[in-house]
């Protein structure tokens, strides 16, 4: 999957993904930005929950069972210093209808053990490049 994400102004960045969805960040005024979209991390939150959601309804269908509501609510406690990373994320999933509670269970676990490549990547091994002006940059970071 490759996506280009490109500077708009101030602190804006917009770029659109493999799926044709045009997606802007940008920051807080007080951090120079002009709060034209989502903060990266506001989104990093939604992706983890959207992720585990989407698992968590696909193996609930495949039980044949079917959801009469079903709510997340994420909390991310981050660090206070740089990076600010998350370090720890909450969600607490909140289903409606006929549903037993093992299956519900179940379809949790495999969200959250086996299936939901966001979180998951959460770990992943980031490399990085660079290039000024065309040019590739010969350090490496």
């Amino acid at each position: 999957m490759d996506l280009t994400i490109n500077w708009k102004e101030k602190m804006a960045f917009a770029g659109v993904t493999p799926s044709g969805h045009e997606i802007v960040m940008d920051a807080a005024p007080e951090v120079g930005g002009e709060n034209s979209g989502p903060r990266p991390t506001e989104l990093l939150l939604q992706a983890v929950a959207g992720c585990t959601g989407m698992d968590i309804i696909s193996v609930l269908h495949k039980m044949r069972l079917e959801p009469s509501a079903f709510q997340m609510d994420v909390k991310g406690e981050r660090a206070e210093d740089h990076p600010k990373r998350f370090t720890t994320i909450n969600i607490h999933y909140a289903l409606d209808g006929e549903l037993p509670e093992d299956k519900v269970v179940r379809a949790i676990q495999l969200s959250k053990d086996k299936y939901c490549s966001v979180s998951h990547s959460l770990n992943s091994e980031i490399t990085v490049s660079y290039s000024i002006n065309g040019v590739k940059g010969e350090q490496a970071i």
